[in-house]
């Protein structure tokens, strides 16, 4: 190699970040020659990785997401798993058991120490045993150079550590800490938080919620079980004889099912089903999308290519599964880094005054959950034409018809759209159809609800009902129902704060208890009060369980215990791919 050639190599080595957008195809064959050689020994690395040749990677477990990179120089060596868009700068050493989260920044010279010697006196150091609790970083967390993290330590979803910091102990999340050993200066968002509910005590660290030592210690457990057994939770749903997902052993066939296995290997493992490539994945599920209507029809028998029904008068479909597979399809693409090969044009087509009038007649007296999804699912495909770059509803106006709609439409006594339906059932169909309408409309989109302090009031009402949340009753619908409303609206009020924290508990001890072993969750109740696919474990139980653990431990304070983000259907927050914050915004 000449010395220009070789200058131009070693400049990813300290600047990875650049391979991407600058390196040739020469360099992006040997980089994917490196990547070869890393998973044909077990590695795991997800789209646009990069790993340096320069890094000294011997580790047993290597699983990277997405846009993640290990710089020159770098020394990484035992478990070792990280979510997305995470870095490894120069000289960095990671080892023993370390579990990032998405979005770490792990500055140069910094080592993360994921194991311990023994020093008892009666034998020399050197023949002392190697013990391991392991280190887990949350999410959105910058480390700065020159940091050492010892075995054992967690740090919280969105922390800041200085250059130079020994962290000893554990950091709450929003930290900024520094200092040897590693102390909290302040909240990063602030003396009050951006939600209000970091609290700041008499040594200027941070007091978050959490309910005891123990409950996270539970979490952390359950979380590297589902993690050991995610593997083999999906392969025993995937079918040979067809090469698709079944939602369970002996079921058929169906698109949500490998939908749900993709984010399932996203959230534990960091990347694709082991079964195929992510490249073989995306175009599984691309080729499913019917090129008329933009929608994805079910799998017809034997796992192949479904059709779509006739479409209305407005051009909508009316084909429930065609409506999920907009949220369950558009979101296992993004986790794979590809999208829909089409626009979904039954949204696009539809103008504003046609939009408004589906709006009307949906049965927002009688069936406010059918109503709620089908709003769902609209403004999901809405969303996912953007990401496209297009102009939703062909410039018609209608997503800002949709949200002068909604606004119009919500009742400030609860703070929901519809009403509640017969006795029998309660408050299910209204909160259940405000979890369905606000996921792809206000959360999706990113916009504050209307209304936050009566929507908990409505909801912890419902949450009050034996009939769906005493023990035994429960399934993943009602719980995720309640769940996600009460943590969107918890961003905006502490209303009644105290009350949502103790039913998320409850209900989080009893979430833990339903894993099975080498299986994963069931649904729930398919008897009295139940639906979906019942209580055995499948992929579409685990999927929304997984989800379902996640905001129940945030809305106690301990997420970052997990290690893991929900990032599909169910993520808590805004979608990440579309680069506008409110309707009518181009994306840039």
């Amino acid at each position: 190699m000449d010395q220009e050639g070789a200058a131009e190599d070693s400049s990813f080595d300290y600047c990875p970040w650049d391979f991407a957008r600058a390196a040739s195809s020469a360099q992006r064959a040997a980089q994917a020659e490196r990547q070869r050689v890393l998973t044909a020994t077990g590695a795991r690395l997800g789209p646009r990785c990069f790993v340096s040749a320069a890094a000294a990677v011997f580790a047993d477990v290597l699983s990277l997401g997405a846009d993640s990179y290990i710089a020159g120089y770098a020394y990484v060596t035992g478990e070792v798993r990280a979510g997305r868009d995470c870095s490894v700068n120069p000289y960095a050493t990671v080892r023993g058991r370390v579990t990032l989260g998405d979005g770490v920044r792990i500055g140069a010279h910094t080592s993360l120490l994921g194991f311990n010697h023994g020093f008892a006196p009666e034998e020399p150091v050197h023949r002392q045993p190697l013990t391991s609790k392991g280190i887990v970083v949350g999410d959105d967390v910058w480390i700065g150079s020159h940091v050492v993290v010892l075995d054992g330590v967690t740090i919280g979803d969105h922390c800041v550590v200085g250059a130079g910091a020994v962290v000893t102990k554990d950091l709450a999340p929003w930290t900024i800490a520094a200092g040897n050993p590693a102390r909290p200066l302040r909240d990063r968002r602030g003396p009050t938080g951006a939600n209000g509910r970091g609290r700041s005590d008499e040594a200027g660290g941070v007091r978050t919620r959490t309910p005891g030592a123990e409950q996270g210690d539970a979490l952390a457990e359950f979380a590297e079980r589902a993690r050991t057994q995610a593997a083999a939770v999906l392969a025993r749903c995937w079918d040979d004889d067809t090469g698709r997902y079944a939602d369970r052993p002996g079921a058929a066939p169906t698109v949500r099912a490998h939908c749900d296995a993709v984010e399932i290997a996203d959230l534990l493992l960091g990347a694709p089903p082991e079964q195929m490539t992510a490249v073989e994945h995306a175009e599984r599920l691309r080729v499913l999308q019917d090129r008329a209507s933009g929608l994805v029809p079910e799998l017809a028998p034997g796992g192949l290519p479904g059709m779509p029904a006739a479409p209305a008068e407005d051009g909508w479909i009316e084909d429930g599964a065609a409506e999920y597979h907009v949220l369950s399809v558009g979101s296992a693409l993004e986790l794979l880094g590809s999208r829909f090969a089409h626009p979904v044009h039954a949204v696009d087509r539809m103008t504003a005054s046609q939009l408004v009038a589906r709006l009307d007649a949906l049965p927002w007296g009688t069936r406010a959950w059918t109503a709620g999804a089908w709003v769902d699912c609209w403004a999901t495909g809405a969303y996912r034409n953007r990401e496209l770059k297009r102009e939703a509803s062909g410039g018609s106006g209608a997503i800002e018809a949709l949200f002068g709609w909604l606004g119009t439409r919500v009742d400030p006594w609860t703070g929901m759209w519809g009403t509640a339906s017969a006795p029998s059932e309660g408050r299910l169909q209204l909160v259940n159809g405000y979890y369905r309408l606000t996921r792809g409309s206000f959360a999706q989109f990113g916009l504050p609800v209307p209304w936050p302090d009566r929507v908990v009031d409505t909801v912890l009402a419902h949450a009050r009902d034996p009939r769906w949340f005493a023990e035994g009753r429960q399934n993943a619908c009602n719980v995720l129902d309640v769940a996600h409303p009460l943590w969107l609206a918890g961003r905006q009020t502490r209303h009644r704060e105290d009350e949502v924290r103790a039913w998320a508990g409850e209900q989080l001890a009893s979430a833990l208890r339903k894993w099975h072993d080498l299986a994963g969750f069931g649904f729930g109740p398919a008897g009295e009060g139940g639906s979906g696919p019942g209580r055995e474990p499948g992929l579409q139980g685990t999927e929304m369980w997984l989800a379902i653990v996640w905001l129940l431990a945030d809305l106690v304070g301990t997420a970052d215990r997990l290690g893991y983000r929900p990032r599909g259907v169910h993520r808590p927050e805004p979608g990440g791919s579309p680069a506008f914050s409110r309707p009518g915004q181009h994306p840039s």
